[in-house]
C-alpha cells in the first residue's frame, strides 16, 4: 500500500501475523510471508497486544528481529485505558529505548508513531522529468506469456533467458537499449502467478520483484496470451499497474498462432474492453515476439504515450476549459446545495494530476469526475494514459 503522510511518502507492507515455533500449514505460510516482508523493509514497526502484556511469542519475535540488522519501532496496540497501561512497563523486559503505546481503533498515539518512523524519509517531491533519462519500461504479465523473448527481440540480445518453462525468469533483469534516437530501460520481471499457486518462498519473492517493477517504470507493457485471451490474472497484473499510476500498452503475444479473419481483431478489442474497464485509455497492440510481427511499432507507441504521461497544461486553459464544461454540464447538487469549481490547477505528472477546489470536496459525485476526465482528455489529448484528480475544499 502506498502511503503519504506529512509529505513522507513510503509503502507500508501489512503481514499476516509471526507465529516463530509452528508447523500448522497457514501459519508456516504467514510466517514465511512476514519473513519476506522483513527482508524487502527499509524500516519495522513490530505491532504487540498491549491488553495482553509481554508474551513468550514477543519475547521470541524481538529476538529474532534483532538479529536482522534492521530499524524496529516497538509499539503496542488496544492501549484504551489505564487498566492497560499498567501493562506498559513489562514491554522494556525486552531491553528497548522506547515504546509507542496506541490505539489504532481510536486513533490515538498514532500520529507520534508515524512522526517517529518517518523522520528520516526523504520529502515526497517530484524530480522533473529529464530528456536524458531513460523511460522505464518494465514487461509485466503471467509466466511464460513471452515477457523475456520480446526484449531478446526488441533489444536484439539475449539478454534475458527464454524458456518455454514457466517461471523461469525469477528476478528482474534491466536491459538498456537506444531506439531512434531515445533511450529505454526495458525491465524484465518474473512472471506473477496466481496466489493459490504460490508456495514456494521463492515465488513470493518473484512477486514482490514483480511489484518493485511496476513502481519503478514509466510505462507497464501489460503482456496478454492471445491464446488464452484476459484471464482473471491479467487483470490482476494491469490492476496493480492502474493502481500504482502507471501508463499502460496492452500488448497481446502470440497473435501469429491465432487464426483469423475479418472480425477477429474486433472480438479481442472488445473482450479486452470488456474484462479491463478500468485500463479503457490504454492502447492495444496485437505482435508475435517470436516472428517479430509488429515488435517495431511499440517504441513509437511508448513515445506517444509518455509524452502524454509527461505532458503539463496551462492553469489558464485549464480554467477556460472547467468553466465550459460546469455551462455545459452543472455540478449535481449535494445537500440540497449547489456545488461549483472555483478553480483548478494540475500539480504533477507521471500520471498528469489536477486539483480542482470545490464548495464541498465529498460531494462530487464519480460520474462527473470522470466527465471532467473525459473532456480534459479531449481538449489537451490526453487519450491513452491514466488521469488523476483531486477534489479539496475551497477556502
Amino acid at each position: 500500500m502506498d502511503c503519504l503522510w506529512h509529505d513522507r511518502a513510503f509503502t507500508l507492507i501489512d503481514t499476516g501475523g509471526f507465529e516463530p515455533a509452528t508447523e500448522e500449514r497457514i501459519l508456516v505460510q504467514m510466517r514465511e510471508q512476514t519473513n519476506l516482508a522483513i527482508e524487502e523493509a527499509d524500516v519495522i514497526i513490530f505491532l504487540m497486544d498491549g491488553r495482553d502484556g509481554l508474551t513468550p511469542t514477543d519475547v521470541e519475535i524481538a529476538r529474532q528481529l534483532r538479529g536482522r540488522g534492521k530499524k524496529v519501532f516497538y509499539a503496542a496496540n488496544k492501549v484504551d485505558g489505564a487498566r492497560h497501561e499498567e501493562l506498559l512497563p513489562e514491554y522494556y523486559r525486552l531491553g528497548i529505548d522506547a515504546l509507542y503505546p496506541l490505539s489504532a481503533q481510536h486513533g490515538l498515539g498514532v500520529d507520534e508513531l508515524l512522526a517517529t518512523v518517518t523522520q528520516d524519509f526523504p520529502a515526497a517531491t517530484e524530480p522533473a522529468p529529464d530528456e536524458h533519462e531513460p523511460i522505464a519500461v518494465a514487461i509485466v504479465g503471467k509466466p511464460n506469456v513471452g515477457k523475456s523473448s520480446l526484449i531478446n527481440l526488441i533489444s536484439g540480445k539475449e539478454r534475458s533467458i527464454a524458456n518455454p518453462t514457466p517461471g523461469t525468469t525469477r528476478d528482474a533483469v534491466d536491459t538498456t537499449i537506444k531506439a531512434h534516437g531515445r533511450s529505454y530501460l526495458l525491465i524484465d520481471t518474473a512472471g506473477i502467478r496466481r496466489k493459490n499457486k504460490i508456495s514456494l518462498t521463492l515465488e513470493k519473492y518473484s512477486v514482490v520483484q514483480a511489484l518493485k517493477s511496476i513502481n519503478r517504470c514509466d510505462i507497464a507493457l501489460v503482456m496478454i496470451d492471445a491464446e488464452e485471451g484476459v484471464t482473471e490474472q491479467d487483470a490482476k497484473i494491469a490492476g496493480l499497474a492502474y493502481e500504482h499510476g502507471k501508463a499502460c500498452i496492452l500488448v497481446v503475444n502470440k497473435w501469429d498462432k491465432i487464426e483469423k479473419d475479418n472480425a477477429t481483431v474486433g472480438r479481442y478489442v472488445a473482450d479486452i474492453k470488456d474484462k479491463l474497464k478500468f485500463l479503457d485509455f490504454a492502447p492495444i497492440l496485437f505482435i508475435s515476439a517470436v516472428t517479430g510481427q509488429r515488435a517495431p511499432k511499440i517504441f513509437g507507441l511508448i513515445d506517444e504515450v509518455y509524452e502524454q504521461y509527461t505532458k503539463r497544461v496551462g492553469t489558464s486553459p485549464l480554467n477556460d476549459l472547467v468553466e465550459r464544461a460546469l455551462r455545459k454540464n452543472p455540478m449535481p447538487r449535494y445537500q440540497n446545495r449547489a456545488m461549483g469549481i472555483g478553480y483548478a490547477t494540475q500539480i504533477g505528472v507521471k500520471p498528469p494530476t489536477f486539483v480542482f477546489f470545490v464548495s464541498q470536496a465529498k460531494g462530487v459525485h464519480f460520474s462527473y469526475e470522470r466527465y471532467l476526465k473525459n473532456v480534459i482528455r479531449e481538449e489537451f489529448g490526453f487519450d491513452k494514459v491514466p488521469l488523476r484528480l483531486i477534489f479539496r475544499k475551497k477556502r
